[in-house]
């Protein structure tokens, strides 16, 4: 094997990439592996997958690498199952010192190869990248070797193993190799809103050719690998390769090449942004001295898309941007974007107890991995339910990518997230689905022309350009539908603000007053109990109300109740258990739900909505709104006995 930066023959190498504008090989006719048609497996003992060394400095971008091809062997490396692999709505997420156990990054892996289509694996392409939390650069060495031994052709990494999720899902959609090859599917590195480093969280998601989540058929099959694995094959003599800079390195094994292609992480997403909205109306906005910007990355994926599209396409000040270089731990924070961990944008917002300057026109935020948002006017906060109905209901005027209608729906929501979307497909005459947690649902009403607007009461909102939420994109709609408000305004005596399009959609339409509490980490038995009792109580309507009126009687009748199941009407698939429903004649809900996007223990989550059509009090308080059913809430569910919280 010829080694490229290495003195020793014994010391794994740092490969770096070829750039792109040199992708000839060169063979080596003399190393007997390049010319075998036969697969080489060497069975090897149970001990740890290789833990790749730390990245040796990055050669100068445009270096060549003037080494002959590299040729690697298959290795067959023993193991066993590891309990608890189940992948949630949104992948295997755990504590990082889970997953730098022995094999257990490995088995996850072989189980997802295993379970796919041969034809996705052999010969195929697949990204892997994520959004650059503590163990990911050494996972997608990992991933990259496993790759190769499996068969993989090609595995395209966004540099420094860089890649938000919406943009891998675009990756998959729209990216083509210079041989017309097209992603099969893809291993996404990030556990989204959770925390990052040595003794935080890591996760990691499959997505499908179409660029969305892997559908249960698959996660099932994975998990169903996971507990019977005894082997998995790992090219472990491939040389990690430098993902800190762009170009393709290439190798040879016993089913011929593979490549390396490490590529920029925001050009292709970009592009792909610049073709659904107006640029051009978003950056005169942008320039009237009356409008104000912030945009906060969390310390996030974010971060590598923000200077890029906001300051360098949109011209918008650096000043603007907070937090937007991606850190492994999230410098030290919380990358979810709410007004608990988005303190500092928060502040700036007007919204925090410290704030004493004038604050921006409009500010947001992105998660960890960049698929989830918040939107916040000047001391104004719009929550997410309110802000995927806004959307829908002014893309058609305001976003050219819906110039010509949506797609016979008006848009489709998560059945936890408040019903205020519902109101707007009624209005617009347009079909609405109401599925379950989890964008795979919508990628599947998407695929089938049936869903353009989707979005979820998690600060999740995304439409059928990719199969993901999309953080950015959300940002660009709200942008965009400011702009188009303003667009004969920019020279005006005021602009018209997020808080006025928001109070005139409430006008229109009436306000879904909305929140959420979060239990986490809660014993799991006693959660299942919980759950449990909810259900047996729906059986009879009568004792619920008698029930609910004994802690609150100035709220409505419960008229229906029920435990969520969702049949998908592409796929003919049906989803249990999805939720525990308590829906009141005024339009108001009690939710109840298990959420699998935490990493350890359960957690347990409660939507509470109250519905007011009534004009005049659409400008209440939300506490004073609510107040009435958290009470119930918090009182009939029994959440302090069981849970002690």
């Amino acid at each position: 094997m010829i080694l490229l930066g290495s003195s020793s023959p014994s010391t794994p190498a740092i490969i770096a990439p070829r750039p792109r504008r040199l992708r000839h090989r060169t063979t080596t006719p003399s190393l007997p592996h390049s010319r075998s048609p036969h697969r080489h497996l060497v069975l090897a003992s149970s001990s740890p997958a290789p833990t790749p060394r730390p990245l040796a400095r990055a050669h100068r971008p445009g270096a060549v690498a003037t080494a002959a091809e590299m040729v690697f062997s298959v290795t067959k490396k023993e193991t066993k199952p590891y309990e608890g692999q189940k992948p949630g709505t949104s992948g295997l997420r755990k504590k990082v010192t889970v997953f730098q156990q022995p094999h257990y990054l490995a088995n996850f892996v072989q189980s997802t190869f295993n379970a796919l289509p041969a034809d996705q694996v052999k010969g195929a392409t697949i990204v892997v990248s994520g959004d650059g939390r503590y163990f990911s650069k050494d996972a997608v060495q990992i991933i990259a070797k496993m790759a190769a031994a499996n068969g993989v052709r090609r595995v395209w990494v966004g540099q420094d193993s860089l890649l938000s999720t919406p943009a891998v899902s675009a990756i998959i959609r729209e990216r083509i190799s210079a041989d017309g090859a097209k992603a099969t599917g893809a291993f996404i590195l990030t556990a989204s809103h959770n925390p990052g480093g040595p003794t935080e969280d890591f996760g990691i998601k499959y997505n499908m050719g179409n660029g969305g989540p892997a559908p249960e058929s698959v996660t099932d099959k994975i998990f169903s690998n996971t507990k019977t694995i005894t082997e998995y094959l790992i090219a472990e003599d491939l040389p990690n390769v430098d993902i800190s800079v762009i170009g393709v390195t290439s190798f040879t094994g016993p089913e011929g090449p593979f490549d390396v292609d490490v590529f920029d992480s925001a050009t292709d997403y970009i592009k792909l942004m610049k073709t659904i909205f107006d640029f051009e109306s978003i950056k005169k906005l942008l320039a009237s001295p009356k409008f104000s910007f912030c945009f906060d990355g969390l310390h996030g994926v974010a971060g590598a898309y923000a200077k890029r599209m906001f300051v360098d396409e949109l011209g918008a000040s650096e000043s603007s941007l907070l937090n937007c270089v991606p850190k492994e731990d999230f410098g030290g924070g919380h990358p979810d974007p709410n007004l608990t961990y988005a303190k500092e944008l928060v502040d700036r917002m007007g919204l925090g107890k410290t704030s004493n300057v004038e604050p921006p026109e409009f500010g947001a935020a992105a998660d960890g991995d960049a698929d989830r948002n918040m939107v916040l006017g000047k001391r104004f906060f719009v929550t997410p339910s309110d802000s995927v109905a806004i959307i829908a209901a002014n893309a058609v005027q305001s976003i050219p990518y819906f110039a010509s209608g949506l797609k016979g729906v008006a848009s489709c929501r998560s059945m936890p997230t408040s019903a205020a979307l519902d109101v707007v497909a009624k209005n617009l005459n347009l079909k609405f689905f109401e599925v379950p947690t989890g964008w795979k649902f919508f990628g599947n009403l998407m695929d089938a022309g049936m869903c353009s607007v989707c979005g979820e009461e998690s600060f999740g909102t995304g439409s059928d350009h990719i199969r993901e939420k999309d953080g950015i994109w959300a940002v660009l709609a709200w942008l965009s539908i400011l702009a188009y408000k303003n667009k004969d305004n920019l020279g005006g005596d005021k602009l018209v603000t997020v808080e006025d399009i928001v109070l005139q959609h409430w006008a229109t339409y009436g306000r879904h007053y909305y929140t959420r509490y979060d239990y986490e980490n809660v014993d799991a038995e006693a959660a299942k109990e919980l759950m449990a009792n909810l259900v047996k109580m729906q059986s009879s309507l009568s004792d619920v109300n008698k029930s609910i009126k004994e802690i609150q009687p100035t709220v409505a009748d419960v008229v229906s109740a029920d435990e969520f199941e969702y049949k998908d009407p592409v796929d003919g698939s049906v989803s249990k258990h999805q939720g525990i429903r308590y829906l009141f004649g005024d339009g108001s809900r009690l939710v109840f739900r298990l959420s699998g996007t935490g990493s350890v223990g359960a957690t347990i989550r409660i939507y509470i909505e109250q519905y007011e059509k009534d004009s005049s009090k659409t400008g209440r308080a939300s506490s004073d709104a609510l107040s009435p059913l958290v009470d119930v809430a918090l009182k009939f569910s029994k959440i302090k006995e069981y849970t002690g919280r």
